[in-house]
Parts: structure tokens; sequence; C-alpha cells
């Protein structure tokens, strides 16, 4: 693919998927850490919430020097509206990346059949291969019904080729076995369930073709977002230097900020203020007085890194039900 005119053929493509804060975006960065020197790879990363986080996050660790290429398809699940959102991201990047690898990361709370039938559509057939598709999963949600009665928890396990058990050193007795009996109950009979720790995968797991080339056909389902508006993770900045944006679906709702650049936040102040959030899911990255560092917290636990550069502060709540006064707590973080 060296050349700029040749065509993009039989891209290696795998989908890395699984529930909130299970450690997707942890497993991408350290999968890319063995990227070969001479490969082009591309990732396409969609999120739940409007602001649009993750690309940030990645491009924050690496660059297109280093033959990397993100593109992010924020505003709920990138399957909705025909896959069209999913399909003018992907093409962009293709085009952009000429990739040797492609990586997709739908939204924890996405519909992942539906982004295999986009993958594997007659628009696609010689473009990707798709390879295998990995679900990661936390043995220990597994006693919590509002994750085993998710319709969403179980797509992901029914589709994978390799079921990852992480977070195995946080798990009590029996919490492999209980993972272990739960995906021969949910998944295809070929699949392989394996266990790490802070999304630690062996390349040669991605490799390898999908047994799910063709998926069956899928319930509708509805988020509470529309093709047709603006990405507020595109829109230009008010006045104010502040933009917020809401949405819901399948039981969750975001709230997410996105701060123009000149407002520079108080490192110890926002990190005080982020570890006592009580959410399920917090992503963010902040232009500092020390500096720029991104933010990713599930269950209490918070990992801060520093990046090497941002275009402006952005942070993206996912709960249950989340505090609209949180941004004058932000406010307060102000330097």
């Amino acid at each position: 693919m060296s050349s700029d005119n040749a065509a993009i053929l039989s891209v290696p493509t795998n989908i890395i998927t699984g529930f909130l804060g299970v450690g997707k975006t942890s497993a991408i960065l350290h999968l890319m850490k063995n990227k070969p020197e001479n490969e082009r790879w591309a990732v396409l990363v969609n999120e739940f919430g409007e602001i649009g986080v993750d690309g940030s996050l990645f491009q924050g660790r690496h660059s297109e020097g280093e033959k990397v290429f993100i593109q992010e398809v924020p505003g709920g699940c990138m399957c909705c509206a025909a896959g069209l959102p999913m399909q003018i991201a992907l093409n962009q990047l293709l085009i952009e990346a000429k990739p040797d690898r492609l990586l997709i990361e739908p939204t924890g709370l996405g519909h992942p059949k539906e982004v295999l039938e986009v993958l594997s559509s007659e628009h696609y057939r010689d473009v990707l291969s798709l390879q295998k598709t990995l679900t990661l999963v936390d043995a220990r949600k597994l006693s919590e019904t509002r994750y085993t009665h998710h319709d969403t928890f179980n797509q992901q396990i029914a589709i994978a080729d390799t079921v990852v058990g992480n977070k195995l050193d946080l798990y009590a007795e029996g919490d492999k076995a209980l993972l272990e009996a739960y995906v021969k109950k949910h998944a295809h009979p070929d699949v392989k369930v394996l266990f790490t720790r802070h999304g630690q995968i062996d390349f040669k797991e991605f490799e390898g073709e999908t047994y799910m080339t063709q998926p069956q056909a899928h319930d509708h389902h509805h988020h509470h977002h529309h093709g047709s508006k603006p990405l507020a993770s595109e829109a230009p900045m008010p006045e104010s230097g502040v933009l917020m944006a809401k949405n819901e679906g399948e039981g969750f709702e975001s709230v997410g900020w996105r701060f123009s650049p000149d407002k520079v936040f108080d490192r110890k102040k926002l990190s005080l203020l982020l570890h006592d959030l009580d959410v399920e899911r917090m992503k963010a990255v902040f232009i500092t007085d020390d500096g720029v560092f991104g933010y990713n917290l599930s269950e209490s636990n918070m990992l801060e890194m520093e990046l090497d550069d941002c275009l402006e502060s952005r942070i993206e709540l996912i709960a249950e039900a989340v505090d609209i006064n949180f941004e004058d707590k932000l406010m307060a973080c102000l330097d």
C-alpha cells in the first residue's frame, strides 16, 4: 500500500468489543505497542457520548508519524442510520491511512452484530479481510443482572471468536469458572476463552478469519440521536468557551463537555475531583498547569497518563444518571 493510487484490498480487520469500562482502549493501546515499525495501522473508535474523547487519548499517545491513524464516530452506536456514520468515517480513514491493519472499537453500548453486517457487506467485501472479533468481559460483572440481562452485553459474547476475561488480577475464586460457564451457554461452540490483565493480549490472538462472516438478522434498536444533527464533537465553540452535550439510550446517559484551549485547569484540583466521581465511566483529556493529561476511570479505578498534546480539553461521563451540576465543579478547577 505504498502507492497513493494503489487499490485498498483485503485489509486485515479486527473488532474489539466489550461493555463499558472493560478495558477495550487499554487493549488497543497495548496492541499498538507491538505494531511492526513499517506497517500503517488505522483505528476506528466509536463512543456513546456526543463529545468524543477516545480519539484525543489515542492521538496523544500515537502520531501519524508512527503510522497510526485514528478516526472517531461519537454520538452513540455507529451502526445506526443504516450504518451511514460508520461508513463515512471508515471510508475517510481507509483513504487517508491506506492501512496494513484496521482495528474497530465499537462503543460498549453498541451493537456489534450490526457493525459486522456493515463490514461484511458487498461494498467492503474486497476491501476488508474480517479477522477475529475479540470481546472483553470483566467476569466479576456476571453476578449483576444489569449486565447479564442486557441484550448488548450478551450480543457481544454471542458474536465473539475469542472472549477475553480481562482484569484477571481483580478476580475472586470462582470468577474464571463462572465466565467459562457463561460463555459456553451464550457463545458460539468454537469460541476461545482466555484471561489477561490490563488488556495485554498477544497479537497472535487477533490473527485468523472470523467465523461470523454472515451475521444473523438483528433486532431494530433506538438511541436518542439522529444522523442529521450536527456533531457536538465538531460544533463551533461558543463565546463562553464551554460546550455541553447529552445522549441517552440502552439504560444509560452520557454528558460531555468541551472547553476552549485557553482554559487551563489546575491539575491537583482536577485530579481530586475526578478521583471522587461515582459514575459508570469517565474519559477525559485536559490542558493543565502541568501539561496535557488523559484520564480514564471505571469502577473508581482511575488511570492518569501524560499526553504529548491535545487541541482542547474534553470530558465524557456515562452513568445511569449524570449530575449536570458537575460543570460547576469543573469550572472551579480552572487555574
